[in-house]
C-alpha cells in the first residue's frame, strides 16, 4: 500500500524544451556576443551549445519552457537575430549536462572557402512539399550527414555518400560522374536541422547546378510537421545530445551514446564483451590503448561517486 501511495504522489520529472536554431548573417561583432549570451543562458539554467562566428549563429539549447522562452526573447532582441526560427522537442531527459558559447570560423565547418549562403544557396522546400519532391525518379535525394548518422534512419531512396564527416562531402561529389554530367540533375539534399544543406546546397550552386533543393528546418521540422502515416522518413534521427537519437514523434530514441568515440549503440551491443560503460564499445574497444583505458574507467568512477554523493548528478551519469 505505502509504494502504490509513493508512485501516486511521486512528483512528475521536468520537461525540459530543447530548440535548434541557426541563422546565416554577418556578425563583424560576433566575438563580442559572447559574454552576454553565456551570461543570460546560464542565469536562466540553460544547458546546451551555441556557436557564434562571422557567418552567424548555431545552437541547441535546452532548459525548462520559461527559460528557454527567455532566451529566444533576448536573442531576438538583437537586430541581427529578430527573424531567428527555431525547432522544438520535449523530453524528460537532461539534453545537455553544461551550457558553452563558443567562438568559431564557421558556424558549421565545410572546409570550402568562399561559400556563402547569405549570397547563394539552393531553393527552401517545405516539409508539406518534400514528399513531392523527393518521389520525382528524376530527383538525385543526398543524404548530407555521417555515415552513422545515415545507418540510424534516412528518407526513402536517399543516397548515402558514406561520408565520415560534412567536410569530405564535396570530395565526394566530385567523383559522381551522374552528378557532374554536362546536363546537370535535379538535387535535393537534407541533413537533421536544415544547416549543413545552406552549404552544401551553396557549394552546388557553385559547380553550375541550377535547379537544387533543400528540406527547411531539416529531418527535426519535417518529423515535427508531416503525420507519421504520410512519412517518407525510416528509422531514427541522430541528434548531438545526451537523447542520441529521435522518434517521429521527436521522442528519445533506443540509442545510447559511448562516452569515448560518441558513436550510437543500442542495448544488444551494451551485451558485447568489448563493452564497458564509459570506458569502451564495439566501434572504439580496438581505437584505445590500454591506458586510455585505464583513465576512462577513472573518470567512470568519479562520475558515479559524483552521483552518489549528490543525487541531482544521476542524469548525468552514462
Amino acid at each position: 500500500m505505502f509504494n502504490q501511495l509513493d508512485q501516486q504522489t511521486a512528483p512528475t520529472p521536468p520537461l525540459f524544451l530543447t530548440a535548434a536554431f541557426y541563422k546565416f548573417v554577418d556578425l563583424p561583432d560576433f566575438e563580442l556576443k559572447r559574454e552576454p549570451i553565456l551570461e543570460f543562458c546560464e542565469t536562466h539554467n540553460i544547458k546546451g551549445i551555441i556557436l557564434l562566428a562571422r557567418e552567424g549563429i548555431n545552437s541547441t539549447i535546452s532548459g525548462l519552457e520559461n527559460d528557454i522562452r527567455a532566451v529566444l526573447s533576448f536573442l531576438k532582441s538583437d537586430p541581427a537575430f529578430h527573424d531567428l526560427e527555431h525547432k522544438e522537442s520535449w523530453t524528460h531527459l537532461k539534453p545537455f549536462r553544461r551550457m558553452k558559447v563558443r567562438l568559431k570560423k564557421e558556424i558549421v565547418t565545410f572546409g570550402v572557402p568562399n561559400i556563402n549562403p547569405n549570397i547563394n544557396t539552393g531553393t527552401y522546400v517545405k516539409p508539406e512539399d518534400w514528399n513531392s519532391l523527393i518521389q520525382d525518379p528524376n530527383v538525385f535525394l543526398i543524404d548530407t550527414r555521417n555515415d552513422y548518422e545515415v545507418e540510424l534512419g534516412t528518407f526513402s531512396g536517399a543516397i548515402d555518400p558514406k561520408i565520415r564527416k560534412f567536410t569530405e562531402l564535396a570530395e565526394w561529389v566530385k567523383h559522381q560522374p551522374m552528378l557532374l554530367q554536362d546536363q546537370k540533375p535535379k538535387v535535393a539534399m537534407f541533413c537533421t536541422g536544415g544547416i549543413r544543406c545552406e552549404k552544401s546546397t551553396a557549394y552546388m550552386k557553385s559547380l553550375g547546378f541550377d535547379e537544387v533543393y533543400h528540406l527547411q528546418g531539416g529531418i527535426l521540422k519535417y518529423l515535427e510537421t508531416i503525420p507519421q502515416d504520410k512519412s517518407l522518413w525510416n528509422g531514427e534521427c541522430f541528434v548531438f545530445d545526451e537523447r542520441v537519437t529521435v522518434d517521429h514523434a521527436l521522442r528519445p530514441g533506443q540509442y545510447h551514446l559511448c562516452r569515448v568515440c560518441r558513436q550510437p549503440i543500442t542495448k544488444e551491443n551494451e551485451n558485447s564483451a568489448k563493452f564497458e560503460l564509459g570506458v569502451s564499445c564495439d566501434n572504439c574497444f580496438d581505437q584505445t590503448t590500454e591506458e586510455q583505458k585505464i583513465k576512462a574507467r577513472e573518470r567512470q568512477k568519479q562520475c558515479v561517486l559524483a552521483a552518489i554523493k549528490n543525487s541531482t548528478h544521476v542524469g548525468d551519469l552514462n
